[in-house]
């Protein structure tokens, strides 16, 4: 796929764009947006990823419409993984409603960033040394493994990143918001408020992700540009589906086994095309259809486990406080004692059975 470098520069030119209009949007009216709204810009941003991919199918092929289509996927998938852990920075760092936004936008601007700092990295690396996918498909499989390993612990705590722990160190801050400012001067020092800290906090930790989505892009299609885009388009909804679903992820509660199914299945189109490429052996190649089936038909079923463990989980825990509100059933033996008049005088009557 031959991309002109005008192509390129009108990509990131509108994406720059879409960031800018939203920082103002966000810089005029902080505010934590409706479930109406944040569906709303969904919606857009998915529309807009479709008309995309259907539009690469009329001018270039539609092989490239489906990878990336199926990057996209992936890539969006992932990305919903990530907001469990947006969550859990957010709410330790006490991170006021209505400037969510802004720093979700400020992750998202840092992580197109530096993603597409990797993909430049990693497309030079590809095509200078075709067994570099040998590292990336043995890269997936372990994070897969990990992620199905790690899938009953406890991740309900965040733990501040080295870099979040070394701004503590070598500058001072306060615990206190001054609405949206970075620093502000207090008692004649300049110090770092923790909106700085979360911003850092969000960018940093979506540039640890890309070390998974990058190598799991690839192994759908080699095309910067479509590995580019791919990402683009789904970093550029996260901020509305954070607030959207934000409640709803909770019940998801075998996503990490899905998302670890289809790293490996990447991980393993991976290896299978090293080998195709570095040996004379006939190696079957997984094609991209195939790729897409089985990732639409992996998160499909693991939506439909999540709900459906999430209302038995819901309906034990009902039917047990329930119990626990309803005291000793009917027929056990209430030995506990009564209550006797007040007046002594009163004829007391036992009751039996």
């Amino acid at each position: 796929m031959d991309i002109h470098p005008w192509v390129w520069a009108v990509t990131i030119t509108i994406l720059l764009a879409v960031i800018a209009v939203d920082f103002v949007i966000i810089a005029r009216r902080p505010h934590e947006p409706s479930m109406r709204e944040a569906a709303t810009w969904i919606g857009v941003y998915v529309s807009l990823a479709v008309v995309f991919g259907v539009g690469l199918g009329f001018f270039s092929t539609p092989a490239q419409s489906l990878d990336f289509f199926t990057g996209w996927i992936v890539e969006y998938s992932m990305s919903v993984d990530n907001l469990f852990v947006f969550i859990l920075i957010l709410g330790s760092f006490a991170v006021p409603p209505k400037h969510r936004q802004r720093v979700l936008l400020v992750g998202i601007a840092l992580a197109l960033l530096f993603r597409g700092l990797f993909i430049a990295l990693g497309a030079a690396v590809v095509n200078a040394f075709a067994g570099v996918f040998f590292i990336f498909g043995a890269f997936l499989l372990f994070t897969a493994w990990k992620l199905i390993a790690d899938s009953g612990g406890d991740d309900e705590e965040y733990k501040e990143n080295a870099a979040v722990r070394m701004v503590r160190r070598l500058l001072p801050t306060t615990d206190k918001y001054h609405e949206a400012k970075l620093t502000v001067r207090l008692d004649g020092k300049r110090v770092v408020t923790p909106m700085l800290m979360v911003m850092v906090a969000v960018g940093l930790t979506d540039i640890l992700f890309a070390l998974d989505s990058i190598p799991a892009i690839f192994g759908i299609t080699q095309e910067p540009y479509l590995v580019f885009t791919a990402n683009a388009f789904a970093l550029m909804g996260l901020r509305q589906l954070y607030f959207l679903i934000g409640g709803l992820l909770t019940k998801l509660v075998h996503l990490n086994k899905g998302l670890a199914v289809i790293l490996g299945f990447i991980g393993l189109k991976l290896i299978l095309h090293a080998l195709h490429e570095t040996t004379d052996w006939h190696v079957p190649e997984i094609g991209t259809l195939t790729s897409l089936f089985v990732i639409i038909a992996t998160l499909a079923i693991t939506t439909v486990t999540s709900l459906v463990s999430s209302r038995r989980t819901a309906a034990v825990k009902a039917a047990e406080a329930a119990g626990v509100a309803a005291g000793p059933s009917d027929g056990a033996e209430d030995t506990a004692p009564r209550a006797r008049p007040d007046d002594d005088n009163e004829p007391r009557t036992r009751v039996h059975g």
